[in-house]
């Protein structure tokens, strides 16, 4: 594996900003990927994804994956020089839509990590943290919350390096 970096932080913290700022400091030439885990379900989220798809540098080649980012990584093997992944709380939300039991999503998250971890590019994985907030009214936002966070854990065990965002600035973690 190249080098896999985690960044995570609050909403607005600056996550995928600095993601993509790593990734277009890549050496010239390289060949960068955005893997995206939204999904287009409303007019609203319609409006962030083109928001977000304008903010990418040119040449940034974007790979639409809200399922199975394990997999995208994994076809990306010989193409891709760094890889941004874009981001794992929409991927938890996708897969609980699904109706995946958490024993299964936790499964999944191990896998992700495994396959960060054989990658020969370099990965920046986003995820939000929800570990700051209050604790959550209902089932199903603690079931969220508890999945994200273990999915947060072991996505930054794997990783070499782990960036917690706040009010636009990195904050080294590890």
């Amino acid at each position: 594996m190249a080098h896999l970096t985690f960044i995570t932080g609050g909403s607005r913290s600056g996550k995928s900003s600095h993601a993509i700022a790593l990734a277009a400091a890549a050496p010239p030439g390289a060949r960068r990927y955005f893997i995206a885990t939204a999904e287009a379900l409303d007019d609203e989220m319609s409006a962030r994804i083109a928001h977000h798809r304008a903010t990418r540098p040119a040449g940034m080649i974007t790979v639409e994956e809200p399922i199975a980012p394990a997999t995208a990584l994994a076809a990306l093997e010989g193409r891709a020089d760094i890889a941004v992944l874009d981001c794992l709380t929409l991927w938890i939300a996708n897969l609980m839509g699904r109706g995946l039991a958490d024993d299964a999503i936790m499964n999944e998250a191990g896998a992700l990590a495994a396959a960060m971890r054989r990658a020969s590019f370099t990965i920046v994985v986003v995820s939000d943290e929800v570990g700051s907030g209050i604790v959550p009214d209902n089932p199903a936002a603690r079931r969220f919350r508890d999945l994200l966070g273990w999915t947060n854990q072991t996505i930054a065990r794997a990783a070499d390096e782990a960036v917690l965002m706040a009010s636009g600035y990195p904050l080294k973690l590890k």
